[in-house]
C-alpha cells in the first residue's frame, strides 16, 4: 500500500512538473528553478563572412598562379594520408603559437615566409570546414584580418580531384 502511495505520489509530481515547466517562461538569461541553460545560438554575425569564405575554383585559380599561403590545420597524421598541393601542416592547436612567431623562427620551423598581418592571400583548410573557420578566428584575433578559410577543406578538394 505505501508502495502504491508513493508511486501516485511521485506521478503526480512529475506531471505538475512537468504542467508547470510548459507555461513557464525562461528568463532572458534561462533560469528556471535555479538552473541556467546557455542562451549562444547561431546568428548571421558568429557565422563567417561570405568574404573570407573561399571556394575549390577560387583555390584552384590562386594555386595556379602561385598566389597562396595555404595552411592545413589538420592533424599531422591527416596530413600525410593526403593533402592539398603546396599547402603547409599546421595543426590547430599549434596555430596561435606558430602565427606569433618572428618571420625568422616561422621561416625556420615551416621552411616557408611567415604570413604578414596585412596578406590577402592567406588560407587555412581543414577536412571539412570547421577547424578551418576556428583558424580563422584565431587569426583574425592576431591581426590576420584579411586571411580567409576554404570552408569545403580536404574533403572537398579529394571529391573535385578524384583521390
Amino acid at each position: 500500500m505505501v508502495n502504491m502511495v508513493f508511486g501516485l505520489l511521485l506521478r503526480r509530481i512529475f506531471l505538475t512538473v512537468v504542467e508547470t515547466s510548459s507555461r513557464v517562461s525562461l528568463g532572458t538569461r534561462g533560469q528556471w528553478c535555479g538552473f541556467t541553460t546557455s542562451t549562444t545560438r547561431f546568428s548571421e554575425s558568429s557565422l563567417p563572412n561570405p568574404d573570407s569564405v573561399v571556394s575549390y575554383k577560387q583555390l584552384k585559380n590562386m594555386l595556379s598562379t602561385h598566389n597562396v599561403q595555404l595552411f592545413d590545420v589538420r592533424n599531422q597524421d591527416e596530413f600525410m594520408a593526403g593533402r592539398i598541393p603546396d599547402s603547409v601542416n599546421i595543426p590547430l592547436g599549434q596555430l596561435e603559437e606558430s602565427l606569433k612567431l618572428s618571420p625568422e623562427h616561422f621561416q625556420l620551423q615551416f621552411e616557408v615566409n611567415a604570413p604578414g598581418k596585412d596578406d590577402d592571400n592567406i588560407v587555412f583548410h581543414c577536412q571539412k570546414g570547421r577547424r578551418s573557420a576556428e583558424a580563422l578566428a584565431i587569426a583574425r584575433q592576431l591581426g590576420f584580418n584579411r586571411a580567409r578559410h576554404y570552408q569545403g577543406g580536404y574533403s572537398e578538394w579529394a571529391a573535385h580531384e578524384g583521390k
